[in-house]
């Protein structure tokens, strides 16, 4: 397994940034113990004195700075520097870099000029974290990092409408008394859709939002291959397609360029031209047998669909984008739609590559009607198609014990989880089962450790479903973090998220007590070549799921011992990453937080980089400690307050940042900084980094 210790929580939400957050001390490399370790070392001696290092380095170089700025200020006056141009106080480094050719102009002594010059260029550096100390690996993201962070962008838009149609649906049904009784005033002339109102798709209305937002990845239609969109990648919904700009409509299955791309590299073409095509059986006369495709035009078939033409079909528009296609010997990407339970819209489609459209001609269709036929070809080269693989991957997962390939544990929670996890090992020889600790559901607690009393819940019955009434809904800046679809999906990763709790009078199915029904899907434990045990789902998982938490024994961090054979340690850092310490990434502040009101006044003299209390998963644990390290994962971490409202004390929970096919390997950011891991002896630990994703910094730390 991949060094899992210490996790932390500011590397949430994933983020090309995350590997350069914090200063964390490990004294393993390659899940070896350092053998140099100080007998009787405790983890404070090591971790905490390097993560106190750094914080009180970061005030040296705040009052650096602030020492700066006043001898700058001091020296303007020498050269007769406008006192606006150069403020006492710290400026962003845009503008100060900005003013240096003024400075540096200036007829000035040359000495002073330069000195002023050059402390205005550290200055700067400073604020952007250049100084060489904690500068951020910032790296350009690719095409394919750029897909997902669009479709994650989507998924959050479409959560955000989907609320307002349950809030909607929820005000609908407590208005149906007045429905009635303005029926009565009104003499029958009110339809109950006057208390509905109009409904769109929450599918629909957030590619609106994107496109008025200018979201859209690849808003300029274009020929060939999209970057980042490789042959085999799967969406979810029509609509995803649109906010990347893969197939611009949602409903039409032929996309095409307009009159108005006849201009620059394409003024030579004619046009409609035709880009990309949807197959999704929706005509009763197409035929597809893969590498060959008989595809019907557009237009003309029943709406309602029973797939049956009802009228002729016209050369215009996307029948005529395909045609072109033909005389120009332009390609068009193909998708293939498969019925799917558990995507929203009820397919998954798979894009399978480029085709050509070598012939068309016009027939009598099986209803009688005049359509247009078009045969396409698939280029050579490409990968297989995946059409076939789709269907086997998702036939491949075992129904019961007895088809599970390397089986080396039925369950590895020995009962304790309503869903069976098994361990398979088909790496070693013999194969071995993961052992050396208890497996719990529940979190423990070190001795020391006394939990805050429960904090007062909302007064609502049933479930909670008006924010404006429920006390935990206004915690959460007056709105519920979830949404009931799916059973519960979380629409942004927060800082912290309020749930419902012991004292709160609503039931436990409120959609405010998500993270807290235990394991929902199917997970396996499985043994990998590089990295040691892993997880995956049997299950499709949506974007938004809560997945796990992050179960060990709650203690304070300072008292930690035999840190040098620990790898499973997770700091609770959600105050330290809302307030942006040790170069942290801050969230979404949108909650209401009483406990910690004046959060950015607090004495900056205290180190707070080092969070107060961790979770040692080393002896006592549960799937969670299995989860590995990755460069572009596709689960985040969230904190999530319940029985208290403690943040140091937060619940730690995994979920799923993008919508995960069956059998892909969970993964999270553990957040590691470069160079940033250090052994007793004070020498900075590097570990490689397997986790064979496309940005990977190939290094852990």
């Amino acid at each position: 397994m991949v060094v899992q210790s210490p996790h932390s929580l500011q590397s949430s939400v994933p983020t090309p940034n995350n590997g350069t957050k914090r200063v964390q001390i490990l004294v393993k490399e390659n899940g070896s113990a350092v053998t140099d370790n100080v007998a009787g070392q405790r983890r404070a001696s090591a971790r905490l004195q390097a993560a106190k290092q750094k914080a009180e380095m970061e005030l040296l170089a705040k009052r650096k700075l602030e020492l700066l700025n006043e001898d700058v200020g001091r020296s303007t006056k020498k050269v007769n520097v406008d006192a606006e141009k150069l403020k006492p106080k710290l400026q962003p480094a845009q503008t100060v870099i900005q003013q240096l050719p003024e400075i540096s102009s200036l007829p000035a002594d040359p000495k002073i000029n330069k000195k002023v010059a050059k402390m205005v260029e550290r200055a700067a550096k400073i604020a952007e974290g250049l100084d060489g100390t904690n500068a951020p690996n910032v790296a350009e993201k690719s095409a394919h990092m750029k897909v997902k962070e669009t479709i994650r962008l989507f998924n959050k838009h479409y959560l955000h409408f989907v609320q307002e149609e349950e809030k909607r649906c929820g005000a609908a049904k407590v208005d149906k008394k007045a429905l009635k009784a303005k029926k009565k005033a009104n003499r029958g002339s009110v339809s109950e859709a006057d208390v509905k109102a109009k409904a769109k798709r929450p599918d629909l209305k957030a590619i609106s939002k994107m496109m008025e937002r200018n979201e859209v990845l690849y808003p300029e239609k274009r020929i060939g291959s999209i970057p980042g969109i490789d042959v085999g990648h799967r969406f979810y919904s029509r609509a995803e397609m649109v906010a990347v700009g893969f197939h611009s409509h949602w409903l039409n299955g032929i996309d095409y360029m307009g009159q108005s791309y006849k201009k620059g590299e394409y003024e030579h073409y004619i046009f409609p031209l035709a880009v990309a095509i949807v197959l999704s059986g929706m005509y009763e006369d197409d035929l597809d047998n893969a590498e060959d495709v008989v595809y019907t035009g557009q237009g003309g078939h029943d709406l309602t669909g029973n797939k049956r033409q009802i009228r002729d079909q016209v050369l215009e528009r996307g029948n005529l984008a395909l045609k072109n296609c033909v005389d120009l010997g332009v390609t068009v990407r193909v998708v293939r739609g498969h019925e799917c339970a558990n995507s929203y819209s009820g397919k998954v489609y798979t894009y399978d590559g480029l085709y050509k459209v070598v012939h068309y001609w016009a027939e009598k269709g099986i209803s009688g009607f005049t359509v247009f036929k078009y045969r396409l070809r698939r280029l050579e080269g490409q990968p297989t198609l995946t059409t076939s693989q789709v269907h086997f991957t998702y036939g491949r997962v075992p129904q019961c014990p007895s088809e599970i390939r390397g089986l080396v544990c039925e369950d590895i929670s020995g009962g304790q989880e309503v869903v069976p996890i098994p361990a398979t090992n088909l790496v070693d020889d013999p194969p071995v089962a993961p052992t050396g600790y208890q497996y719990s559901k529940s979190m423990k607690f070190a001795r020391n450790i006394k939990l805050p009393a429960n904090a007062a819940g909302c007064d609502c019955k049933g479930l909670c479903w008006d924010p404006k009434t429920c006390a935990c809904a206004r915690l959460n800046g007056s709105d519920f973090p979830y949404v009931h679809r799916d059973g519960g999906r979380l629409i942004e990763a927060k800082h912290v998220v309020f749930e419902c709790g012991p004292k709160c009078g609503c039931d436990p199915s409120c959609v405010n007590r998500t993270s807290q029904r235990g394991l929902k899907y199917r997970l396996e434990v499985f043994r990998t070549p590089k990295k040691g045990w892993a997880v995956r789902s049997w299950d499709f998982i949506p974007a938004g799921a809560p997945v796990c938490e992050y179960i060990g024994v709650l203690t304070r961090t300072e008292e930690l011992d035999n840190v040098s054979e620990n790898n499973y340690i997770f700091d609770i850092d959600c105050l330290q990453t809302m307030r942006g310490l040790g170069g942290r990434e801050r969230r979404q502040l949108d909650a209401s937080l009483p406990m910690i009101q004046n959060m950015d006044k607090i004495d900056e003299q205290r180190s707070d980089s080092v969070p107060e209390f961790c979770i040692d998963a080393a002896s006592i644990g549960n799937v969670a400690r299995f989860i590995n390290h990755s460069c572009e994962p596709n689960l985040f971490i969230q904190c999530v307050l319940s029985a208290h409202q403690d943040i140091k004390l937060a619940r730690v929970m995994l979920f799923a940042a993008d919508s995960i096919p069956p059998l892909q390997e969970l993964t999270y950011d553990y957040g590691y900084a470069l160079d940033s891991v250090h052994g007793p002896d004070g020498k900075v630990k590097k570990m490689a980094c397997y986790c064979g994703a496309e940005g990977c910094r190939k290094r852990l730390f």
